[in-house]
Order: C-alpha cells, then sequence, then structure tokens
C-alpha cells in the first residue's frame, strides 16, 4: 500500500483518539467537582469542541500554520482557501483534522480550573480568543515555521508546551483572576472540598490515558517511523512511573496512598513525557515520570494553600507545571542526534534553548489570558452570583441537574 495512504489513515485514526480524550477531561472535571456543577461541566466541554473546532477553521489554522510573517504569525489558508493537497506526506484534510482537535484540547484544559464558579458565557468567549489567538500564535512559533523552532531551536514534538502548558498558564490565570470558590479558604486555612465521584474521574483518567496514544505517536505523522513506536512506549512508561510514584509519595506525605492525587498523577506523567516523547530514552521516560508525578503533587498543594488560587482538578499543575518541566527534560533527557541532551553529552545548549522557549511562551500565555480574563471581569464579568454558586449552577444556569434526586 503507498506509503501515502498509510500515513493518512495512521493520522486519522489518532486524530479520532485524540478526539476521544475530550470524553476524559469532561469525566475527570465532573469527577473531581460536586455534582450541582455536574452538566455546566458538561456543556462547557462540549462547547469547547464546537467552538474550538469552528474558530480554528476560520482563523486559527491560517495563523498557526499559514505562510510565514517574520517568524510570528501565519497569514493565508484562512477557511482552508487555497489548501493544498497533501502536507506533511499525508493528506492536507487529515492534518486539518488533527490539528483542529488539538486546538480544542488546549482550550478545554482551562475548564477544569475555573469550575464551579465561572459564568458559562464569559468561558465561551475565552475559548474563542484561545483558540483564535492564544495557541495558534503560540502554535505558530513552535510548528508552523515561527521564531522558536527555527531561531531558537526550541522542540516540542506533541505540545507539551504548545498545548499542555499554554492550558495550564491561561488556566492558572483564569482560577486567579475568577477568585476560589465560597467556603475553599476559611481564615486564610485551604478547606479540602471533595469530587462527588471518583470512579467517574478515574474512567476519565483511563480514557484520556487510551486517547494519547493518538496523541503523542500521531504526532510523527508517519506509521512507519521507528519515532511512532518509541513514542507510544514513552508514553506508557512515563504514565506508569508517574502513577506510581505519586501514590508512594503521597502515601509517605499523608499516611495513606490518595486516589484522586494518584489519578493525576497518571495525567502528571502523560503530560511530561508529551513535548519529548520522540527523543527520551525508555530508561529517560521512568525518571521523567517520577519526577512529573512528585512535582505534580508538590505543585498543587503550593497552589492551593500558600498562592491560595483554587483549582479543582489540579490543571495548573498537571499541565502547566507538568508541560513546562518534560518540555525542559529534553534538555536533560534527548539521546537523538539532533536533540542531545546534557546528561548525553549534549552540553547546556538545548538545554538553554528550552528553557528560554518555556519562558516567552508562559510570558506570552499569560499575558495573552490576562488581558482576556480581565477584560471579561470589566465588561460582562467572570463570576457568577453567590446564590448561583450555592444552588449550583447545573439549576441556575442550565435549568436541570445531571442527577434525579437532587
Amino acid at each position: 500500500m503507498d506509503t501515502f495512504i498509510i500515513n493518512s489513515m495512521w493520522v486519522l485514526i489518532a486524530s479520532i483518539l485524540v478526539f476521544l480524550m475530550h470524553a476524559g477531561f469532561a469525566m475527570v472535571e465532573v469527577g473531581f467537582t460536586q455534582s450541582k456543577n455536574a452538566v455546566n461541566i458538561i456543556m462547557k466541554n462540549f462547547i469547547t469542541v464546537s467552538v474550538g473546532v469552528l474558530c480554528y477553521f476560520f482563523i486559527g489554522y491560517a495563523f498557526m500554520y499559514g505562510k510565514d510573517f517574520g517568524g510570528v504569525i501565519g497569514t493565508d489558508t484562512f477557511m482552508l482557501f487555497n489548501k493544498p493537497d497533501e502536507i506533511a506526506g499525508i493528506s492536507f484534510d487529515i492534518f486539518f483534522f488533527f490539528q483542529a482537535i488539538f486546538a480544542a484540547t488546549c482550550a478545554t484544559i482551562v475548564s477544569g480550573a475555573v469550575a464551579e464558579r465561572t459564568k458559562f458565557g464569559a468561558y465561551i468567549i475565552f475559548c474563542f480568543i484561545a483558540t483564535i489567538v492564544i495557541y495558534p500564535l503560540i502554535g505558530h512559533w513552535i510548528w508552523g515555521g515561527g521564531f522558536l523552532a527555527s531561531k531558537i531551536g526550541f522542540l516540542d514534538f506533541a505540545g507539551g508546551t504548545a498545548v499542555h502548558a499554554v492550558g495550564g498558564f491561561c488556566a492558572l490565570i483564569g482560577a486567579y483572576m475568577v477568585g476560589p470558590r465560597n467556603g475553599k479558604y476559611k481564615k486564610g486555612v485551604a478547606q479540602a472540598i471533595p469530587g462527588h465521584n471518583i470512579p467517574l474521574g478515574a474512567l476519565g483518567v483511563l480514557i484520556l490515558w487510551f486517547g494519547w496514544f493518538g496523541f503523542n505517536p500521531g504526532s510523527t505523522l508517519d506509521i512507519t517511523s521507528p519515532d511512532t513506536a518509541h513514542a507510544a512506549i514513552t508514553t506508557l512508561l512515563s504514565g506508569a512511573a508517574a502513577t506510581f510514584a505519586t501514590l508512594i509519595a503521597s502515601n509517605m506525605k499523608y499516611g495513606k496512598p490518595d486516589a484522586a492525587l494518584t489519578l493525576n498523577g497518571a495525567l502528571a506523567g502523560l503530560v511530561g513525557i508529551t513535548a519529548g516523547a520522540n527523543v527520551i530514552t525508555f530508561f529517560g521516560a521512568l525518571i521523567v515520570g517520577t519526577i512529573s508525578g512528585v512535582i505534580m503533587m508538590f505543585a498543587v498543594e503550593f497552589i492551593d494553600q500558600k498562592l491560595k488560587i483554587d483549582d479543582p482538578v489540579g490543571a495548573i499543575s498537571v499541565h502547566g507545571v507538568c508541560g513546562v518541566f518534560g518540555t525542559i527534560a529534553i534538555g536533560l533527557f534527548g539521546s537523538t542526534e539532533n536533540a542531545l541532551g546534557l546528561f548525553y553529552g549534549g552540553g547546556f545548549s538545548l538545554l538553554g534553548s528550552q528553557t528560554i522557549g518555556v519562558i516567552i511562551v508562559g510570558a506570552t500565555a499569560t499575558t495573552l489570558a490576562f488581558i482576556t480574563f480581565k477584560v471579561l471581569k470589566s465588561t460582562i464579568g467572570l463570576r457568577v452570583e453567590e446564590h448561583e454558586e450555592l444552588h449550583g449552577l447545573d439549576a441556575m444556569e442550565h435549568g436541570i441537574s445531571a442527577y434525579i434526586n437532587l
């Protein structure tokens, strides 16, 4: 069979796996939050897919992959006009399909961090900005011919920074701007607000892990490449190592193996290996996963108790902190000729490029997110009224309950 056809089929299958990750995100967010807000969270996840795909079709793809202007932004292929028949050795239409689902994935990371107290309309507007401007702009710098890759030598294989860290940075600003949930802090001390359905959250994590085998290996765009199988194994190993490391670390710290942290540990390992899944060795993946799980656990505590930023699902720690760490880790554990890290004799050059790239992306994403949320807060408002939060967003914003007995 022709390589063009085989690879196009592979990327189509990978795209479908990535699309399924939206079910995982939805279930994680629902399970880790209160039952009175389940419908609202489901609605936000559905609208994220809808808005994300539409915005990326009309504008986002052109900004990200259009003809480069000054290493900053793309300038053509709006609404896929004048699109080529193929790109990167596969069907252009399938390439777009893959990229459009990635765009929606970036936006949905913010949903969980601002859950249970954010206006539905404000979140929708943020999704527009995220998939028209924030993600495509930064994505162009990394993947579309922009300056981070071409001038600085920044590497991000499958979106550890472009997707996850960007989503995490935006989530940090969003959660800070909207403020904590009522009852979260009493006299400055963080209070636990348990999720109502951990089994549902666990199902979400497993769906996400399953979808990640499209997210990372699919990013090669080439089923015949050795990098595809390599990325699949590093993804598996990092997720497994992070899960076990978080279980052990939480047991040592709290006296019992924490279920919610262990579930997030799996996601931390998957995020941590995303940027370097094709260039980090199998043993390196175990190290990256282990460190990702542990730093996620401590980041959750630091953000919750020290910064007093309320993130119900730990999205900032999982996607932001681990996305940053995993991207920088390429400069340490990269083992290929084109990505030789410090521990494999490559010196500090790649480590410097990765660090500079992450700083630039972090500064850009937080600035754009701050402007977006500040404008929303000053106009239509970010936060629901206190009585709406008390009674639940399902009843107040959607007029329905997820559960018949509520």
